[in-house]
């Protein structure tokens, strides 16, 4: 059927037949963006990749069997394309905007909060799900004009509507930052060399390890723990240079949190989380255990784990139950005749009992806050001293060997039916004055601080609890208190000047006289 020209007037073609309707090219209509089906082809990245070469065959072939004026009739729909275009490798690179992006934040998308297949927006920093032709990011492009995302899992560009992947080198430092990755010999060099950073632009001077953590909603006593835990070598360089890819969640998201800790090229200073406050012993607890049974380790079958082989340590615990005898002159004391029940127990924390603290001043009102030699408190595991709790009698030894790091808990809380106590007496350093000591130096200490917080409503102050840790930079020799986003220096002689509440010792491997910001106990 021949077309009606411009020249000719539409009364001179009005007997002719009216052409056949010819079937759209844009094939179904556009589901609406929340829709199951929006995002069903994106869930898996190669999957998404399959998908979007069998549409385009599709375009191919119905562009051969149409006719030449279909272009003229119905909008043609954004191409898709493999490859960037010849000469145009770099096309939307310098929309990119470095100082929006935050990949310590949730990887969820902004619109359907999912975490699959989730691609982040180079130009302002938002997560969108999938870059299909029915997902959010490709309608983000479409709307706000912003065409470079990145997938959070396996880190390659893409622009988008076009759907073509980019390799270009000046996106590897925006790569790094989401994923970093160490050799074996930068992970030596971590506690020898001493590194200075800078955030982007050179806005911030930084050392990479002791940057500060976000207190989003009184989360310090979890950015204590991390903190502390990074520290120790071993765990560090376990998580820093191993591939957990195929590991449960929990050792997925401590193994990135590691490596952004110790990252020297980070664009911001300080990394995110979100959580209730609550106790950093009962987190450290649950931290160890999960991450021991996530890495493979048995619950019965002792040193399965790096945690194990990290923290695991053994005790003798021998127990007695109390019987009323008058011709006892030591209720505490084990008795010979009486029947002693032993047990071998293994630990990966020990809780140390501080004295009861001072109800007086002393004259000389010396007593104000109370201290006491940490070697005290340790005799509470000589496998001599006994401890009675309700009808039984019990004491406790440590069994070599002793576990390359120790993590001591001081009992600083307790809690009765009527009110919460907290014992403020200071545990300090000493060492032991006979025999051959065992040397372990400290390298975490976690504080706690009570800040009086009043109480507008009810007119009342209330003790609030803060957390910080101090931690030893090896390369530096020196030492750094974290609290939150606040990152600055302090001296080993004011260490044990606040109320420790963690602490993580590390064993010496060959004795040598103690130095200058080292603590040491047997």
């Amino acid at each position: 059927m021949s077309k009606r020209h411009a020249s000719e007037a539409l009364e001179d073609v009005s007997g002719m037949d009216s052409p056949l309707s010819k079937r759209s090219r844009l094939g179904d209509s556009v589901e609406p963006s929340g829709s199951p089906e929006a995002n069903e082809d994106d869930d898996d990245d190669d999957e998404d990749d399959e998908d979007d070469g069998e549409e385009e065959e599709d375009d191919e072939g119905e562009e051969e069997d149409g006719d030449e004026d279909f272009d003229e009739m119905v909008p043609a729909q954004s191409i898709r394309q493999a490859a960037p275009t010849a000469g145009y490798d770099d096309l939307y690179l310098d929309t990119i905007d470095r100082t929006v992006l935050d990949f310590d934040f949730e990887k969820l998308c902004s619109v359907t909060l999912s975490n699959i297949n989730v691609y982040a927006c180079l130009v302002c920093g938002k997560y969108y799900q999938g870059r299909g032709p029915k997902s959010h990011a490709y309608f983000h492009a479409l709307d706000e004009s912003h065409h470079v995302f990145i997938n959070m899992r396996t880190q390659k560009v893409y622009v988008l509507p076009e759907g073509y992947e980019v390799a270009n080198k000046t996106l590897d430092d925006i790569k790094y930052v989401s994923d970093p990755r160490y050799t074996k010999a930068e992970v030596v060099a971590l506690d020898r060399n001493p590194a200075t950073s800078w955030t982007y632009g050179g806005v911030r001077e930084y050392a990479p390890g002791f940057v500060g953590m976000n207190n989003i909603k009184e989360n310090d006593y979890l950015n204590v723990v991390v903190q502390a835990l990074s520290h120790v070598p071993p765990l560090r360089n376990f998580f820093l240079l191993e591939d957990l890819s195929s590991r449960p969640e929990l050792v997925q998201r401590t193994s990135i949190l590691f490596r952004k800790i110790w990252n020297p090229r980070a664009f911001k200073a300080h990394r995110f989380t979100l959580s209730h406050q609550s106790d950093p012993v009962e987190f450290l607890s649950w931290f160890l255990n999960n991450l021991h049974l996530g890495l493979g380790g048995s619950k019965t079958r002792p040193g399965s784990s790096v945690i194990q082989h990290i923290f695991q340590g053994k005790l003798k615990v021998e127990s007695q139950a109390i019987t009323a005898r008058a011709d006892a002159g030591d209720r505490l004391r084990f008795e010979e005749a009486a029947e002693v029940k032993a047990d071998v127990v293994r630990f990966l924390l020990l809780t140390l009992d501080l004295p009861a603290a001072p109800l007086f001043q002393d004259e000389l009102e010396k007593n104000i806050i109370p201290q006491v030699p940490l070697t005290t408190i340790l005799n509470k595991y000589n496998g001599v001293l006994s401890q009675e709790h309700r009808a039984q009698r019990t004491r406790y030894r440590l069994l070599h060997p002793l576990p390359p790091y120790l993590v001591f808990h001081v009992k600083r809380f307790s809690q009765n039916k009527f009110v919460s106590e907290r014992n403020p007496t200071i545990p300090n350093p000493a060492e032991h004055p006979t025999g051959e000591p065992i040397w372990y130096d400290l390298v975490a200490n976690v504080v706690h601080e009570a800040v009086r917080a009043r109480d507008d409503v009810t007119e009342t102050a209330d003790d609030k609890k803060m957390w910080k840790v101090q931690i030893r930079d090896k390369a530096r020799d020196e030492w750094v208190v974290c609290q939150d986003l606040f990152v600055e220096k302090v001296q080993a002689e004011l260490l044990f000047a606040g109320e420790t509440y963690l602490q993580l010792w590390e064993r010496r491997r060959t004795p040598k006289p103690k130095s200058k910001g080292k603590a040491a106990a047997k």
